[in-house]
C-alpha cells in the first residue's frame, strides 16, 4: 500500500530506540524526511547512521525533553535545518522509575508529566500552526494502555491518561483543518534497553514467565514493528478519516471495551 506521505517531513522525539527508533525507520522506509531527538549523543549518532544506511533521510538533535527551553530550541533547529514539519509523533516518555500515590513525591509527578505529556503539549502548539496554513498534518501521540486502565505507576498512568485526553480534545477542534490527532497505546513491548528488557533481567525467570502468563494472552512480550507500522498508517493519506482515536497495541494484553 503506498501510504501517500513520500516526501513528508517527521520529528519523533525519543528516536534513537525502541518504538521511536522503529517509526522513524518505517516512516523513513516510506519516503518520510526523518528527524529524531534523544538525550544521549552516542545513541543518537549511532541511531541517524543505522537510518543513513538504509537510506533514509535523516537529522538529528540532542535534546531534553523535560525543559521548555530545550523543547522549543529542538523545534526550531528542526524546522531550521530540516524544514517544516508535517508529522509529529511524540513518542518520548517513561515512568522514571516512580511507584503508586503515597510513595511517589510531587517532584516525581511533576518530572514524570513534563518528559510524558507537556513535552507532547508544547510541541502540539509549536507544529500545529503551520499544518494548519497548510491544511495537512499528522500528530500521533504515544501513550500506554496504562492511560485507560489500571497499571503502571500512579504518575505514569496520570500523564498517560491526560495525554489520550489531550489528543482526543485536539482533534475535536482541528478536524475541519485537515490536521488529524490520534494516540496509540502499546503494552508490554520488549526492546533493547527498554522497560520489559529491564524487567526480564532484574527478576527470575519464575516471576517472568508468572507475568506472561497472568498478563499476555500471546504467551509473549510484544515487539516494536506492529507501533511503528500503526504509527505510519494513522499519518498515511488512507488514515484521513481516523481522528481522536486512541488505538490498543497490545496482544490482547488490556481489558477495556473503548
Amino acid at each position: 500500500m503506498d501510504l501517500g506521505i513520500s516526501g513528508k517531513h517527521a520529528l519523533i522525539t525519543g528516536g534513537t530506540r525502541g518504538l521511536g527508533k522503529e517509526s522513524a525507520t518505517i516512516l523513513g522506509k516510506e519516503g518520510v524526511k526523518i528527524s529524531i531527538c534523544g538525550r544521549g549523543e552516542e545513541d543518537l549518532n549511532k541511531t541517524i547512521n543505522e537510518l543513513k544506511n538504509l537510506g533514509i533521510s535523516v537529522y538529528g538533535k540532542k535534546a531534553d525533553l523535560t525543559e521548555e527551553s530545550s523543547i522549543i530550541n529542538l523545534y526550531e533547529s528542526v524546522t531550521k535545518d530540516n524544514g517544516e514539519i508535517d508529522i509529529l509523533i511524540n513518542n518520548v516518555g517513561g515512568s522514571l522509575g516512580t511507584s503508586d500515590l503515597i510513595n511517589s513525591s510531587m517532584d516525581d509527578f511533576t518530572n514524570v508529566m513534563n518528559v510524558n505529556l507537556w513535552s507532547a503539549i508544547r510541541l502540539m502548539k509549536l507544529s500545529v500552526p503551520n499544518m494548519k496554513n497548510k491544511k495537512w498534518g499528522r500528530i500521533v501521540n504515544i501513550a500506554s494502555i496504562y492511560g485507560r486502565e489500571y497499571g503502571g505507576t500512579a504518575p505514569y498512568m496520570t500523564a498517560k491518561a491526560a495525554m489520550i485526553a489531550a489528543s482526543k480534545h485536539a482533534s475535536q477542534t482541528l478536524a475541519s483543518t485537515g490536521v488529524t490527532i490520534n494516540a496509540i497505546a502499546p503494552g508490554s513491548i520488549l526492546h533493547k534497553n527498554g522497560t520489559w528488557e529491564k524487567f526480564i533481567n532484574n527478576n527470575s525467570k519464575e516471576t517472568v514467565d508468572k507475568f506472561i502468563e497472568n498478563n499476555l494472552p500471546m504467551g509473549k512480550f510484544g515487539w516494536p514493528e506492529p507501533v511503528g507500522a500503526t504509527v505510519a498508517f494513522l499519518c498515511s493519506a488512507q488514515a484521513a478519516l481516523i481522528t481522536g482515536a486512541c488505538i490498543n497495541v497490545d496482544g490482547g494484553q488490556s481489558h477495556n471495551l473503548f
